[in-house]
């Protein structure tokens, strides 16, 4: 043990971790310890009282998809009868429902459809922008964009500057799963591979657009594929400092195609510390609520993280996988400041809005 508790001293103090210090860490060190080692790091990242969390929505526009992961429960093929995409007044009249509930940051995510042109986007976003100056358009993951320029023909660059140009200013980091190639041929095998994925992270970073990164453990990966995916990210993030913040949440088994175990609340807590200490250039981590649940959420605060995430006014990938969890406004502030911390609004770059605190 005295190799473990020199490795988590050094990384709570800001020192890097190697793949193996990571994988080890992870495998061996006692929770608690993991755990104190990640407050301690996010403590002098964030110094202070405060937790941040976003007021936001998740528009799943379309679920019509030609990719087919077997973790999804959301998606519906080409020509099925329960598959739909909504109309661009659909979808506008959730982000103005949404705006009236104070969101500033509105995610516009589905399937890749096949069917829908670059313009759908383009007059979409550009919509928005101009209805809803105050929201941001944080939206498609890195799948949609590669969708949208196979079917354009267009390279990702260009893809990404056209709806940039309508109004689109960052990307989440859906997608993601597990960035390893054994365990994307199991789970996703008709998705885009991990290296396309780190390159259009990597096109949009350059263009100047943040980003999010994410993981979604708890499926078929190894414990030294999740520090794995880790060390892509750090590795990314070396290169191009464009991640904001780093989102792990696990797989929800109950009605997907690949079914298996939920992943339990300790592996959640171990997760989010050993993120908190091998991503040493990643300014934020979250806690996010919507797979754990609150509770866990409000563990995951003594556990690395300095963020709580978001309200998600409406949202159903997760909740289709057999996800029942929900918190507005009220319950996540009253969560963050059951532990002594103050709840602060943020918009999706982590600035702060003067925004007035819920009342319980």
């Amino acid at each position: 043990m005295t190799e473990i508790n020199a490795l988590l001293e050094r990384a709570a103090n800001g020192g890097r971790l190697t793949l193996d210090e990571g994988i080890a860490l992870y495998r061996e060190a006692p929770l608690h310890d993991l755990g104190a080692a990640a407050h301690r790091r996010r403590t002098r990242l964030h110094p202070g009282n405060e937790i941040t969390y976003v007021i936001d929505t998740t528009i799943n526009y379309t679920n019509i998809c030609d990719v087919h992961c077997s973790f999804c429960a959301f998606f519906r093929p080409e020509g099925h009868p329960e598959g739909y995409t909504m109309t661009h007044e659909q979808v506008l009249e959730r982000v103005r429902w949404a705006v009236d509930q104070g969101a500033t940051q509105i995610m516009v995510q589905g399937g890749v459809n096949p069917e829908l042109p670059i313009a759908y986007y383009v007059d979409l976003f550009r919509a928005v922008s101009e209805r809803f100056p105050s929201a941001d358009i944080h939206s498609l993951s890195t799948s949609e964009i590669c969708g949208i320029a196979k079917r354009e023909q267009m390279t990702v660059e260009d893809v990404l500057l056209t709806l940039r140009k309508a109004g689109l200013k960052s990307l989440p980091g859906a997608g993601a799963e597990i960035l390893v190639d054994r365990v994307r041929k199991r789970i996703s095998a008709r998705k885009i591979d991990d290296d396309r994925w780190i390159e259009v992270m990597r096109v949009a970073q350059r263009l100047g657009m943040p980003t999010t990164a994410t993981m979604m453990f708890g499926s078929v990966e190894t414990d030294a594929e999740r520090v794995r995916h880790l060390d892509v990210i750090r590795r990314l993030q070396d290169e191009t400092r464009g991640f904001t913040a780093f989102i792990p949440w696990y797989y929800v088994p109950f009605k997907t195609p690949l079914k298996g175990k939920e992943a339990t609340g300790l592996d959640y807590l171990r997760v989010l510390a050993i993120s908190r200490l091998y991503l040493d250039n990643i300014p934020h981590l979250q806690s996010s609520w919507l797979t754990p649940g609150l509770k866990l959420g409000q563990l995951g605060l003594m556990f690395g993280c300095d963020d709580m995430g978001g309200t998600i006014l409406e949202e159903k990938v997760v909740t289709l996988a057999g996800s029942t969890n929900t918190a507005n406004r009220a319950e996540l502030e009253r969560a963050i400041r059951q532990i002594g911390y103050t709840p602060v609004v943020r918009d999706t770059y982590f600035n702060r809005r003067d925004f007035a605190l819920a009342t319980a």
